[in-house]
């Protein structure tokens, strides 16, 4: 398994997936993905096996924080082993930072329950835990998993500012929030 930075002309697959993979409620505009890493300021790898490309993991990073906000693998290539392949590897190559990521709170009320807490499983196989607060991105709430220390909310505030910037910082609030 091998990661590679996307390029222009992998963009087109890796948003159909993306579109696939994520609610509405939990997208950005594909744009915005796109020009922040060409920017620099996050890390948009497609990941390859010999079979070709089989998904996708969307890093926001800085000097001490991964985040990571978006990751799918395609779905024929789901329950392989492949997801905790791509998670342990982003743990190794960063292990000197805190990583983190979010995902639909498992303790709401929902028609997917069951769903999330496959989910949260998943993490937890994978060396995560969750963290005792939540984010708020835009207007959904979610749990927190991370490895390591846990991310402080002065922390978290200033790896998003840096990645939204004005006006999107305003368009797209997030936060850290004390446990529900």
């Amino acid at each position: 398994m091998r990661f590679e930075k996307l390029k222009k002309e992998d963009y087109p697959e890796a948003k159909r997936l993306y579109l696939e993979a994520f609610p509405p409620e939990e997208r950005i505009a594909f744009r915005i993905l796109k020009k922040r890493a060409e920017q620099n300021k996050a890390d948009f790898f497609n990941i390859f096996t010999e079979d070709g490309c089989i998904g996708f993991v969307y890093l926001v990073t800085n000097e001490s924080l991964v985040y990571i906000n978006y990751f799918a693998i395609k779905k024929e290539y789901r329950g392989q082993g492949f997801g905790t392949k791509v998670i342990q590897t982003v743990l190794e190559k960063y292990k000197r930072k805190k990583i983190f990521l979010a995902l639909e709170d498992w303790n709401e009320e929902c028609d997917n329950k069951k769903e999330r807490l496959k989910r949260r499983d998943f993490y937890q196989r994978c060396g995560l835990r969750e963290f005792p607060y939540h984010l708020k991105e835009g207007t959904v709430i979610y749990s927190v998993m991370g490895a390591g220390e846990q991310v402080r909310p002065n922390e978290y505030k200033e790896l998003m500012d840096n990645y939204f910037k004005w006006p999107l910082k305003i368009l797209i609030p997030t936060e850290i929030i004390a446990d529900l």
